[in-house]
């Protein structure tokens, strides 16, 4: 079995983060108010500590730190500390300060850690900040595609829902040999044009969303025949604005459906829509007789998927209220609806 190996990817913008704020530290780390005078030992023992952060940074932290093996990481840090402080003391000191009271003497550990650790732990920082800040894009990223996937679960739900309750009532007419069935065949083949080929992008033109409603709404209204009354009104539609599609649809259907699965005539749905400086409001009313299967009509699979997509879609920009009374089924809903990219 080969061991797993572990990869380091560093990209540009990483790499001119680390240069710009070394470079700062480093300044901060040379000041002195006394002796202004910038001299080579500095740049050596600043070396020192940015060689041990970055060990710190891009080995130790993903190799145990990030893998929750604290105990290696804290032993690996230790030693590389006592290497740190061994540099500086048995050979730097040497080299820049030879036979002087610096490089003969050992000012303790505690001094030590005190001169060392700010420097490693700001460097080190650094590369923990950038990782928080990588791994929260991603999570941003992970967050939009499953709700995006989501989404798409979703939207693809409605098209064979829709589809089954239509074929049901076009098998009844072609039994029937109806004149209305070529009609009625037409009618569906828009509505599934515009399902399959136009709906595929998050949001959809207000007004091309409208167009297919009245397509839905004259498709049912064609298998009502004689038993009722059906109402479609919009008005000041801004074609400037775009809404997510297949949502509004759904509360028809389930008007359509609610109605038909109840009572045989005097059926009757208002459907009314309209704007006002970008919020759309959408009003469907239908009437029922009341059934003992009647929370199968009003919390079927439809209703709960447009829900979610409302949740997901308009977290806190929209309103829907569903009120129901003895024969009454009454669905208001407003959406902030934003204008299309131009």
């Amino acid at each position: 079995m080969s061991a797993k190996k572990t990869t380091f990817k560093i990209s540009w913008k990483e790499i001119v983060f680390q240069i710009i704020l070394h470079l700062l530290v480093f300044i901060f780390y040379v000041y002195n108010r006394t002796n202004r005078t910038f001299e080579i030992h500095h740049f050596i023992f600043f070396l020192n500590y940015a060689i041990a952060a970055a060990i710190i940074s891009y080995i130790l932290m993903p190799t145990f730190f990030y893998k929750k093996k604290y105990l290696a990481f804290c032993l690996y840090l230790i030693l590389l500390i006592v290497i740190v402080i061994l540099t500086e003391e048995f050979f730097l000191e040497k080299v820049f300060f030879p036979n002087t009271k610096r490089s003969s003497s050992f000012p303790g550990v505690f001094f030590m850690l005190a001169d060392i650790l700010p420097v490693i732990t700001i460097l080190s920082g650094f590369k923990f900040t950038w990782d928080a800040i990588v791994k929260q894009r991603q999570v941003e990223k992970l967050t939009t595609h499953i709700q995006e996937s989501e989404l798409q679960f979703l939207k693809s739900q409605i098209n064979p829902h829709f589809l089954f309750n239509n074929l049901n009532n076009l098998y009844s007419y072609a039994i029937e040999a109806s004149p209305k069935t070529p009609i009625i065949i037409l009618e569906l083949s828009s509505v599934l044009r515009y399902m399959l080929y136009e709906c595929k992008a998050r949001y959809v033109s207000i007004v091309k969303e409208i167009e297919h409603l009245k397509n839905f709404t004259q498709l049912n209204e064609l298998q009502i025949e004689e038993r009722g009354r059906i109402n479609f009104k919009s008005e000041n539609i801004d074609a400037q604005y775009e809404i997510a599609p297949l949502i509004l649809v759904v509360f028809i259907e389930n008007a359509f459906k609610h109605s038909q699965s109840a009572q045989s005539d005097n059926i009757k749905i208002d459907i009314e829509i309209s704007m006002t400086n970008g919020i759309l409001s959408f009003s469907c009313v239908n009437n029922f007789m009341p059934m003992t299967k009647q929370d199968d009509l009003t919390h079927g699979i439809g209703l709960k998927n447009v829900k979610k997509r409302l949740d997901l879609l308009y977290p806190d920009t929209h309103e829907l209220k569903i009120n129901e009374s003895e024969n009454l089924y009454d669905v208001q809903l407003t959406i902030k609806l934003h204008k299309t990219a131009q």
